[in-house]
């Protein structure tokens, strides 16, 4: 006969289980903690967030109660982190604790705390620990103090605190009542996280108790709430597990929400049904459907910090790709463990559970990356060409950029390939830059030196002139003869002393163009090249057996004319061209028209793309500084943001009248926009309407 459950079993999602909790469930920690404890062992459990820390340090503080112990619970958060100082905070620890043994009876915490004024708060908690709780209780005691994480947001150094404790652990040498004394330190952090300064002896004392997931057998009173048929309750179990790894938060949450569809329906559950549950109330929105705040924990905890985000991810996108990775402890790894999305298992670090996998996956990685990256579009379509296409990278400012950015970030292994390559490209094209530079330098300097030498034969034959004219005291026909053969011969040597000039004007204008080419100044190169070309008609056919000069000049025009293009004579608009826009690196003109259209240009002149999605007019376009985002403004009364390939990434639709410019602000954060309906508007980089301006009358 089948028996429906117990209605009034009741799973608690979130927040510390009580102790008679039908639903808590007993793990190998359970014993682990309360074993090392009894044992007078110090222990830290350090662990992700909704993890069950709370539940089991209510369980084993009862426990240890029913044994004879005198134990404290110190909330860290009550206490507070906030604009408070080191003696309202170890003030209020000493309180917590009086509070807790129940001391107040006979010790009155405010004048104790008063008389010892002369001394740090620190040593006045130390001084606590060994004259007032030592001495007024003669019991085992256990300190346990939770939410430990807390303290790491206090406005000062807090290594003492955690240096008083490893204190309270070395005392135990000289003096035996401090045996009696045992710490837990339970919270969110690493042990290296407790005492910072590598200049102090790290907090390497007590035993690590390791809190896992739920197994099966250990789920066992999870299943009583699910027995709507005795034979399915296992099998249900085991499809909660299965989607949520044993995770306490997720199993508890799970299994409510299965339980609440078997009071109001007759159906049959299957592993299937499950699947759709959980799709549908757990994974589908998650953001909205995220309470108690579960999820946006582990995705706020993971982007807290732009300088450790990107890293972050960058670590995790390598577990998804590759099922798992190697766990080394680093201190990365340690910090995506302490998210709860990822966990250590048999040396090799795996996402959590296939829940977390479904939510936290590729895309929504490659889209927090995206968001990270100022680079994201280069550095997408650079790895989508397996790091083939050198085009993609950076270079100029937007590398000076990126390296900016990411100085002091840690960043993926793949953001630094994408980086480093960008710096050995622009460091190649330099070099490559600088050779024709320097050969261009030495065309000319060959083009001096011929020069020289051409005006060196005029000197020669003006003094052989001069000699001439000596000899008029011979015959008189001989020397006009003479005189005349001279003159010729002069005139002989001034041509090519001219024709040495037109030849070094050849050298100097065809070297002038190929370097003008190289730094990519096509029009400048273009006039050099022609008057390279001009100077080389000065020359008579008689000088021209200067092949290598000639060679030059028409090698100088030949690549001026294959690379330059007529810039002014950009066909492809059916109306009117109504705005352009060079982007930031100056490889990519768009241009605007009033036949509804974008055109994306190359520096060449070369078509690239059309965007057609405007149904009118397109008033305005405008590049983002980083080059990496277009917007347009149409008498459609639409903006539009397309991405360097042309694709169109959002529609802005706020604006009652047609647009009349777009602009972006110098950072890039802010896109501003102005309309016939009166109004400007601002606009985040991602497309959500910031502010609205208003105030123009026409």
């Amino acid at each position: 006969m089948n028996e429906k459950p117990d209605l009034h079993y009741e799973y608690q999602v979130g927040g510390s289980l009580p102790v008679d909790a039908p639903t808590y469930v007993r793990r190998q920690a359970d014993q682990d903690f309360y074993d090392g404890l009894k044992a007078g062992e110090f222990c830290y459990v350090l662990n992700s967030r909704q993890m069950g820390k709370s539940s089991l340090r209510v369980q084993t503080m009862a426990r240890l109660q029913q044994e004879g112990f005198a134990c404290a619970a110190v909330d860290v958060t009550a206490i507070g982190t906030a604009n408070i100082t080191p003696k309202e905070w170890y003030f209020g620890i000493i309180d917590s604790l009086v509070n807790s043994f129940e001391l107040y009876n006979n010790f009155d915490s405010y004048e104790w705390w008063m008389s010892h004024e002369l001394v740090s708060p620190v040593q006045r908690f130390s001084k606590f620990i060994g004259e007032v709780l030592l001495e007024l209780i003669d019991k085992s005691i256990v300190i346990f103090i939770d939410e430990i994480d807390s303290v790491l947001a206090l406005p000062f150094n807090i290594d003492d605190f955690f240096a008083v404790i490893r204190d309270c652990f070395n005392q135990r040498a000289d003096k035996p009542e401090y045996n009696r004394l045992t710490f837990a330190l339970i919270g969110v952090a690493t042990p290296s996280d407790l005492i910072s300064n590598h200049l102090r002896t790290p907090f390497n004392i007590g035993r690590a108790i390791e809190l896992t997931g739920f197994q099966l057998a250990e789920a066992q009173p999870l299943a009583v709430g699910l027995e709507t048929q005795t034979e399915n309750s296992q099998a249900l179990l085991e499809a909660v597990l299965s989607w949520t790894g044993g995770q306490p938060f997720l199993t508890h949450k799970l299994c409510k929400l299965i339980k609440n569809y078997l009071n109001s329906t007759s159906i049959v559950p299957s592993a299937d049904w499950v699947a759709n549950l959980v799709q549908e109330k757990i994974i589908d929105n998650w953001e909205g459907q995220d309470e108690p705040e579960h999820l946006k924990t582990i995705r706020d905890r993971i982007l807290h910090s732009d300088q450790r985000a990107s890293r972050l991810l960058g670590l995790y996108q390598q577990i998804l790709q590759h099922d798992e990775i190697t766990s080394d402890d680093s201190p990365e790894q340690m910090e995506l463990r302490l998210t709860g999305l990822v966990v250590k298992q048999s040396g090799k670090l795996k996402v959590y559970n296939r829940l977390y996998q479904s939510v936290f996956n590729l895309d929504w990685v490659e889209r927090q990356l995206a968001n990270l990256r100022p680079y994201s579009e280069n550095f997408k379509a650079w790895e989508d060409s397996v790091c083939q296409d050198e085009s993609r990278l950076l270079r100029g400012q937007a590398l000076q950029d990126a390296q900016t950015w990411a100085a002091g970030k840690s960043l993926s292994v793949q953001d630094y390939r994408f980086l480093d390559a960008s710096r050995d490209l622009e460091k190649r094209e330099f070099e490559r830059n600088l050779a024709a530079e320097k050969e261009a330098n030495q065309i000319l300097s060959a083009a001096r030196q011929k020069a020289e030498l051409a005006l060196g034969e005029e000197r020669v034959a003006k003094q052989q002139a001069q000699k001439i004219r000596r000899m008029t005291s011979f015959f008189a026909g001989v020397s006009i003869l003479l005189a005349l053969g001279a003159g010729v011969f002069a005139f002989h040597q001034l041509r090519q002393v001219e024709q040495a000039n037109n030849l070094a004007n050849a050298n100097i204008s065809s070297a002038s163009a190929d370097l003008l080419l190289v730094s990519n100044q096509e029009v400048k190169a273009l006039l050099q090249a022609l008057r390279a070309g001009q100077a080389l008609k000065q020359i008579d056919k008689s000088a021209r057996n200067q092949k290598d000069t000639q060679a030059q000049v028409i090698t100088a025009l030949g690549n001026v004319m294959n690379d330059a293009r007529e810039y002014n004579n950009l066909s492809g608009h059916q109306n009117w061209v109504t705005s352009l826009s060079w982007s930031p690196d100056g490889q990519i003109l768009a241009s605007g028209s009033a036949d509804s259209t974008i055109i994306l240009w190359s520096r060449n002149g070369k078509k690239i793309a059309t965007l057609e999605k405007h149904s009118k007019n397109v008033n305005s376009v405008s590049w983002s500084p980083d080059g990496q985002t277009l917007a347009s403004g149409s008498g459609d009364k639409t903006i539009k943001l397309w991405n360097r390939d042309g694709k169109l990434r959002k529609n802005l639709t706020e604006h009652k009248g047609y647009i009349n410019g777009v602009s972006w602000s110098p950072d890039g954060k802010t896109l501003a926009s102005a309309s016939q309906d009166k109004t400007i508007k601002f606009w985040s980089r991602d497309g959500k309407l910031l502010k609205t301006l208003e105030g123009h009358e026409k």
